[in-house]
């Protein structure tokens, strides 16, 4: 049998450039760890969740990685040399979306494996 994180890692065949936030830029809005790239399956797709005060919200997007990401970060479909030097140290003028909703579910039957999906 097929371990989840074996199947994830299967279908996780995208780039994404992934911006951690830092902290506040004391003008109302964030300052971004430097850009990294991931590997994840992006869906342009609205989906309604839950926000933790349980309001209903919709993404625009979906994308399922690897890896724990942040929430207020920011994820742009594509790679690092896609991006005007000019843009690396602000990820909304290079087109990436905020991360508005994170779920890590642990895969069914397994105290290791986890389903992450970032909404956007």
């Amino acid at each position: 049998m097929m371990a989840i994180s074996d199947l994830l890692t299967r279908h996780c065949i995208q780039t994404a450039v992934y911006w951690a936030p830092d902290a506040p830029d004391g003008y109302g809005g964030m300052a971004y760890d430097d850009p990294v790239e991931i590997s994840c399956r992006w869906e342009d797709k609205a989906q309604l969740f839950a926000d933790a005060q349980g309001r209903q919200i919709s993404s625009r997007s979906v994308v399922f990685v690897l890896e724990d990401l942040e929430l207020e970060g920011c994820l742009l479909l594509g790679e690092l040399d896609d991006i005007d030097s000019s843009d690396l140290d602000d990820p909304i003028a290079a087109g990436a979306r905020v991360i508005i909703n994170f779920d890590k579910i642990p895969a069914l039957g397994s105290t290791t494996d986890y389903v992450r999906k970032a909404y956007l």
